[in-house]
């Protein structure tokens, strides 16, 4: 493994127990009854375990869209064409996709990342990282090199960095790439020992028998490349993509930093599967934004054994779901910083013996 992916992988570790703690506490302290806010009151306990804060500010927040092609489009897997992927990237440059409609709503920047888009871009936003101009066709040999993926790791760890310096200290993961859910349903399958059929979905909007097609084509490129389970960079780098590796170093080096990192869809779930194969503490960093309309998108997030908060038969991609995640990560922080407690308030807690003293 490169140095630098290990350095970051070595700077991942358990949550401050401490202010976990702390943060249950406070939240016991507000005028309700104990945990009636519900996953409201786990989310707050996660943030303040991931930034060390009872009360953090998530203020400056980032959704860093990684952007690439798939060889295995040649397979006729998508109801898109190919050519979507450049174009919807300048989509995304103009402001006028739907997660920049929803970012702006959420006071997020987005960010735009060529990590393997097949098309020569330029535009003074645009983030420039590209690896190679799209993956090969995993139906017929490995989707790129294991030194491409690790690069692309790389990639992705640079764009949260420099976002870190710019003061980001929230992360959203978000992708575009036509044929992405076929190579995710691939990673899915290999590191989850599921059959394809259990792991492909419709992507775009696949019928019956183009869904069987895509079917037959991830279990080609499993039985072609014999990627090995035990070695999530071996799978990545033989059935995976170059936005999904991306995003693999976006969610280590979120954690690195003690940011909190909120996992959209389907492929960003491919890529969190990933990260959390080469760090299992990485968990306790992200948060499951949506389960998404994707057949296998809940058994993922089963298997990092996270609990998607809101559930809106999405299935666009692009960090949508995530966006729209941040307004209750803005809810909880407001009530942590914001709501009385019983002693300021007055209110009595329930605990006096007197009739009437509950609230």
């Amino acid at each position: 493994m490169n140095h630098l992916i290990a350095q970051i992988i070595a700077k991942i570790s358990a949550p401050d127990q401490a202010a976990s703690a702390a943060a249950a506490e406070h939240l016991d302290q507000l005028t309700k009854p104990p945990g009636s806010l519900g996953k409201l009151e786990n989310l707050a306990v996660k943030l303040a375990g991931i930034t060390g804060k009872v009360h953090p500010d998530l203020s400056k927040r980032s959704v860093i869209v990684m952007a690439a092609d798939h060889g295995v489009c040649e397979e006729g897997i998508s109801a898109f064409p190919a050519e979507v992927t450049p174009q919807m990237v300048h989509n995304f440059l103009a402001g006028g996709a739907a997660v920049n409609v929803l970012a702006r709503q959420a006071g997020a920047e987005v960010m735009c990342v060529d990590i393997g888009v097949n098309a020569e871009l330029s535009h003074p936003e645009l983030v420039m990282k590209k690896i190679r101009y799209g993956t090969a066709n995993m139906a017929i040999g490995p989707a790129m090199s294991r030194e491409e993926a690790e690069a692309a790791l790389l990639a992705g760890i640079e764009t949260v960095e420099d976002a870190i310096e710019r003061g980001s200290k929230l992360f959203v993961t978000g992708e575009m790439g036509i044929g992405n859910t076929t190579a995710s349903a691939a990673v899915m399958s290999v590191l989850t020992g599921k059959s394809p059929q259990e792991c492909v979905g419709r992507g775009t909007g696949l019928n019956d028998e183009r869904l069987q097609h895509k079917i037959a084509v991830v279990q080609k490129a499993i039985d072609v490349n014999q990627p090995d389970a035990n070695d999530p960079l071996d799978v990545l780098s033989k059935v995976g993509g170059l936005e999904i590796a991306g995003l693999t170093g976006v969610i280590l080096a979120a954690a690195a930093h003690h940011c909190p990192v909120v996992i959209d869809g389907f492929i960003s779930s491919a890529a969190a599967l990933i990260a959390q194969r080469l760090a299992p503490e990485i968990v306790h960093y992200m948060i499951a934004s949506h389960a998404s309309h994707e057949q296998g998108h809940e058994q993922l997030l089963g298997e990092l054994e996270l609990a998607p908060m809101l559930h809106l038969d999405m299935r666009l991609g692009e960090g949508t779901g995530g966006v729209l995640a941040l307004h209750l990560i803005d809810a909880i922080c407001r009530v942590m910083s914001e709501m009385a407690t019983f002693e300021s308030a007055g209110v009595s807690t329930g605990e006096a013996s007197e009739p009437g003293a509950t609230v």
